[in-house]
Formats: C-alpha cells, sequence, structure tokens
C-alpha cells in the first residue's frame, strides 16, 4: 500500500508550508518559526525525491510505495539491439568492413526508437494505472470494500513504479 510519506503532493504541500512558515519567522523576527519553516521546506525536498526514487533491476522496478513493475519488452529489446548495433559500428570501424558498420549504425538507430516505444508505452500505461488505481480506491473506502480498495491501491502503487521508471530512464537519456 502507498505510503503518505512517499506522496509527491504531501511533499509540495510541506514545501510551501515551511517556505510560508519561514517567511513568517522572518517577518517577526523569529528564529523558531524560521527554523522550523526551513526544517519543514527540507522535509518536503526529500519526500519529493522519495516519492520519485525507483530501484532497477534488469527489466524490474520497485518503488518506495512499494509498487512493482517489468519493463515493456521493447524496452528491453531495444537497449540490447544499441548495443549490438554499437559493438557491429566498432568492429566495423576497426577491421573497415563499412557493411558492418552500416549495420551497426542502422541497428543501433532501430534499438533507440523500439526502447523509445516501450518507455512511452510504460509511461501511458503507469499513467492509467495510477489514474483507475487511485479512482477505485476512492470507491471501494467510500462503500467500505477493503479488499478492492487494497487492489486498487496496489494498482495505483504498480503504475506510479512503471511511470517513475520510465521517466528515469528517459530524462536519462535527454
Amino acid at each position: 500500500m502507498a505510503d503518505s510519506n512517499n506522496s509527491t503532493l504531501k511533499s509540495y504541500v510541506d514545501s510551501a508550508t515551511g517556505a510560508a512558515q519561514s517567511a513568517l519567522g522572518s517577518l517577526t523576527g523569529s528564529t523558531g518559526d524560521k527554523a522550523a519553516g526551513e526544517a519543514r521546506k527540507d522535509k518536503g525536498t526529500a519526500e519529493h525525491d522519495a516519492s520519485h526514487a525507483v530501484g532497477k533491476a534488469g527489466p524490474f522496478a520497485i518503488s518506495g510505495s512499494g509498487g512493482v513493475s517489468r519493463d515493456d519488452p521493447n524496452r528491453t529489446e531495444g537497449s540490447w539491439n544499441q548495443t549490438v548495433g554499437s559493438a557491429k559500428e566498432s568492429i566495423g570501424n576497426m577491421v573497415g568492413a563499412d557493411g558492418l558498420k552500416a549495420e551497426g549504425i542502422r541497428q543501433n538507430r532501430e534499438g533507440k526508437g523500439q526502447e523509445a516505444q516501450g518507455q512511452l508505452s510504460d509511461l501511458g500505461k503507469g499513467m492509467g494505472d495510477r489514474v483507475q488505481g487511485a479512482l477505485g480506491s476512492g470507491v471501494a473506502g467510500l462503500t467500505g470494500d477493503r479488499v478492492g480498495q487494497e487492489k486498487y491501491q496496489n494498482m495505483h502503487d504498480d503504475g506510479k513504479t512503471a511511470q517513475r521508471s520510465a521517466e528515469a530512464d528517459i530524462q536519462r537519456q535527454a
């Protein structure tokens, strides 16, 4: 289940509240309020970082919320094609085989496109699962369906993991 300490929204609220408290402390001359505000802003920053943290092991990702996702196969296959293409290009360069070099360039380029397609698929599916999970969990909570609420919360968490994993890879390549 999601941990409220990993909420992006909560991190923004804590950062804004901390900034306001720090500003109030500065205006009134209260060093205690200013220090408490700065501490709350720092807490908000840490919460934001935790809500975006994703650990990767091969094609699997896990987030601080406990969500687990498996990368779209195009991400893994695209990455592999890039590696093989780069190797062919390098070998073609070393031995003067223009055909092998050109084949490596082509395979590397295709691999980049294939990986991007997988990333976009994971990003879209992750966003969709987060929305469906959040709405479903809310409705299940209102109706008292605890099993359904947990199911939808897990869907939300897994979707968040897939989304954050794709976002991290996209940012890394930008």
